[in-house]
């Protein structure tokens, strides 16, 4: 049965019955926006790879750890086991080509930072390079692979942060001068310029 003839009958939905483009379709579709990790390892012999991955969110604050899904084994989640490192860059629209590009199937003999020009910078606590054009940088240390359905999901602890100044206001990160690319479903896209007022921390930020 087809999400189209699915809805027809009364929009109730079990994942199992749709065939997996499908669902694949309708899940991406309603989790937006997402964020896109754009992950930076390197191999056990000193590889660099750059791959964008839009499964990915906070799991906690403090201390602060990420998560990213990786669906299959790929040179991304091989390094990072091997290594137990990786950089989260954060790409604004200005980067939106070479990030698409980056996630294209590329050898894995093949360094991704010169196939789509960008820059390494080196990091300040791990090995794994930094993008230099990112605004920012979140360089992780592994704590787990879990594996999910076809997913790993990887969590790691954020163990140093980088911020250009240019994303600075009044002493904290503004999200629009950030302007981090978003994945809606099959599409990329931004944050919008309407946001409601800025509410008060959570309790648990001050105990």
């Amino acid at each position: 049965m087809t999400v189209s003839q699915t809805l027809a009958t009364g929009r109730e939905i079990d994942p199992d019955a749709l065939p997996k483009p499908d669902l694949y379709q309708l899940i991406t579709s309603l989790v937006v926006p997402r964020p896109i990790a754009w992950v930076s390892t390197l191999s056990l012999s000193g590889r660099r790879n750059l791959a964008p991955y839009s499964y990915f969110s906070l799991v906690a604050d403090h201390p602060p750890h990420i998560a990213v899904s990786s669906i299959g084994e790929k040179d991304t989640l091989r390094n990072i086991r091997a290594t137990r490192e990786f950089v989260v860059n954060v790409a604004d629209r200005s980067l939106l080509d070479v990030l698409d590009r980056s996630g294209s199937s590329f050898p894995p003999d093949m360094d991704e930072f010169v196939e789509v020009g960008v820059t390494p910078a080196p990091s300040a606590a791990v090995r794994p390079p930094r993008v230099a054009e990112a605004k920012a940088h979140m360089e992780c240390k592994l704590v787990d692979v879990h594996p999910v359905g076809n997913g790993n999901l990887v969590i790691g602890r954020v163990v140093h942060i980088h911020v250009e100044p240019s994303v600075w206001d009044d002493g904290r990160v503004d999200s629009a001068l950030l302007d981090p690319v978003l994945r809606l479903s099959r599409r990329y896209g931004r944050l919008s310029a309407e946001m409601t007022p800025e509410e008060e921390p959570a309790p648990h930020v001050f105990t």
